[in-house]
């Protein structure tokens, strides 16, 4: 993988950046969580110490290939202009004459930042055509979008196709950290897996029953394992299709930890009467909605005993602050363990660290959910393998 660092000298050429700008924002517009606009910024200030013309272009939500108001990147080109102090350039499309005309007029150390590039059915398909138009705008390509690099869209894949390309710094430093994972992991290597689906993370537990020396779950995902094991459950969220599955797991396996109690209520509102229980205890009308306190004792014993700990997922419904302290809990006990290299990922997780101003004491948080599991599991990027 060719990096940025070795595209010689760039001065005065057009360089079209991928960047994930795929953020939290209200109902407002207003960004409620900037963790990957200021993640991009390394990248940016090394092209504008280059003396480039800098194209940003990111897609933002699923708008299905159509133009929709509410997803349109201007809250980025705000934030950006403030976090970098400089006027950043919005362009009305990702493409066209009108685009191909703003970025003729680009000079050095100047920014124009594209419209969503899912505007555009053709992105998500992965079309040759498209991604022509787009690395027509420029000379050289960088990938700086690891949170989308697990995708076969245009943008990410067949660009690569048409214009020299290259690795930003920080897909560099996701690759970095998370190859140490997978080719000399510190030991005990703790993975901590919580969040609503398991189906989504299968691969993954199965890869690190045989590799890590403790696995830790939590969140809804830990409810259908439970229920796999005979548990009583009441009526939380499970997923029935993945139980056989489970059932040809080890899930006795003692490097597996799994909730002892639980925080449960009949509403995730927060409003009905709420219930620390055992496990097994949970009434046929009552949602398992957090880990409970004794949980939160086992699980930090095992984190402190760790020398490397990976956290994808909330350890419960942390969206209702009654149902958060589970998962307030295991950002502590990772953040303040003094011997882990710590790395976290997942939309929910980093903005929830974020929120109680743990961001800073961890060792990598990583941009990509759903790229920082494949890559993890062992599979390979498209998004990186083009780069190859």
């Amino acid at each position: 993988m060719r990096t940025i660092s070795e595209a010689g000298n760039l001065a005065g050429k057009k360089v079209l950046v991928r960047n994930d700008f795929n953020i939290t924002i209200d109902d407002s517009g207003k960004i409620l969580d900037d963790y990957r606009i200021r993640a991009s910024l390394p990248t940016i200030k090394y092209l504008l110490e280059q003396k480039t013309k800098i194209i940003l272009s990111s897609h933002f939500a699923r708008p299905e290939g159509k133009v929709v108001g509410e997803m349109r990147l201007s809250p980025v080109q705000k934030r950006l202009g403030e976090l970098l102090g400089i006027e950043i350039k919005m362009a009305p499309d990702c493409i066209g004459p009108e685009v191909e005309k703003l970025v003729n007029q680009l000079k050095n150390d100047e920014i124009l930042l594209l419209e969503n590039l899912r505007f555009h059915p053709e992105e998500e398909a992965n079309s040759d055509d498209f991604a022509k138009k787009l690395s027509g705008l420029a000379e050289v390509y960088v990938n700086d979008a690891f949170g989308a690099s697990h995708r076969v869209h245009a943008s990410i894949v067949s660009v690569t196709r048409y214009l020299p390309s290259f690795a930003g710094l920080l897909l560099q430093k996701e690759f970095e950290a998370l190859s140490k994972v997978l080719e000399n992991p510190e030991r005990p290597l703790t993975v901590v897996i919580g969040g609503a689906k398991i189906s989504t993370k299968m691969k993954l537990i199965e890869e690190y029953l045989k590799k890590a020396d403790h696995i830790i779950l939590g969140g809804a995902l830990a409810n259908t394992v439970l229920h796999a094991q005979g548990i009583a459950v009441g009526k939380s969220l499970i997923e029935e299709e993945v139980i056989p599955d489970l059932k040809k797991l080890k899930l006795t396996d003692t490097k597996l930890h799994i909730p002892v109690d639980v925080v449960a209520s009949a509403d995730k509102t927060g409003q009905a009467e709420i219930k620390i229980d055992p496990v097994g205890r949970t009434g046929e009308g009552e949602l398992i909605l957090d880990i409970g306190p004794e949980t939160e004792k086992v699980f930090d014993s095992v984190i402190r005993a760790s020398k490397m700990v990976i956290w994808n997922g909330p350890m419960g419904y942390f969206e209702v602050d009654k149902f958060s302290h589970g998962t307030e809990a295991m950002a502590h006990s990772i953040s303040n363990c003094p011997t882990c290299f710590s790395i976290i990922g997942g939309g929910e997780t980093t903005c929830f660290v974020e929120k109680f101003g743990l961001i800073d004491n961890f060792s990598h948080v990583s941009t990509g959910g759903g790229a920082m599991l494949e890559f993890l599991a062992g599979d390979k990027l498209p998004g990186i393998e083009a780069l190859n």
